[in-house]
């Protein structure tokens, strides 16, 4: 194209983009930080003249080289960079603890900033949240702690542990999640926790009452009072 065709020339999204070098996700990027100024034609265009001057390579280096991400390539991502094993749950965990951002959702699943996901370098941080964040069904969760279902049951019923998660069964609809999932995290909490006398558990036969009944009928009842209104709300 001549100087003075190009002189003419606009621009549509899509076509400065390919002009700037830029992909779709970046462009979309650069004009939310406003490295890229609005349409200064008619029908939503850029002139060619704009787009010269948008300086494209310092435009691609703000914008980053990460898209925003779901879990699973964002733990391929951090992965490769960091040299250590980082799981979808992982990158979970790593959001909860506010190491890394959402940015956005998609089909009601986030997507986490790609530039941070891109200047991460916490590879201890990323290793043990990939531990801590590992999510494990209720007869996982028991062999981890080295218990019986049943004693599991009891610890579940009187919320002192909690689903983290819900997976989806075998016989699920596409809608609906029936699976219990726990976080690792979780039970090493629970496990640390005072007043539970975990190797008597350990040690009960098949057959024999938990001792984990009779503290779980505590916490329940300790949480019905807890609910109960008080003075103030009475009068």
């Amino acid at each position: 194209m001549t100087a003075a065709r190009q002189a003419r020339a606009d621009y549509g999204p899509v076509q400065l983009a390919v002009f700037l070098g830029l992909e779709q996700w970046q462009f979309a990027r650069a004009r939310q930080a406003g490295l890229i100024g609005g349409p200064d034609r008619a029908r939503g265009r850029w002139a060619a003249a704009a787009a010269a001057l948008a300086r494209a390579a310092q435009i691609r280096a703000a914008a980053g080289s990460v898209p925003d991400l779901g879990a699973v390539r964002a733990a391929g991502v951090l992965s490769g960079r960091l040299g250590v094993a980082v799981t979808a749950d992982g990158v979970e965990e790593l959001a909860r603890r506010g190491l890394l951002l959402v940015a956005d959702s998609y089909k009601g699943w986030p997507l986490y900033d790609g530039r941070v996901l891109e200047a991460f370098t916490g590879a201890a941080a990323a290793a043990e949240a990939t531990r801590a964040g590992q999510l494990r069904t209720a007869a996982q969760a028991a062999a981890y702690l080295r218990i019986r279902r049943s004693d599991l049951n009891h610890l579940t019923r009187s919320g002192m542990l909690t689903p983290a998660k819900w997976g989806r069964g075998p016989w699920d609809r596409r809608d609906t999640f029936s699976v219990s999932l726990y976080r690792t995290g979780d039970l090493d909490q629970l496990a640390a926790r005072p007043g539970i006398d975990w190797a008597a558990i350990r040690v009960t036969p098949p057959g024999r009452r938990s001792p984990l009944a009779r503290l779980a009928e505590a916490e329940t009842v300790l949480a019905a009072l807890a609910a109960l209104p008080g003075p103030e709300a009475e009068s």
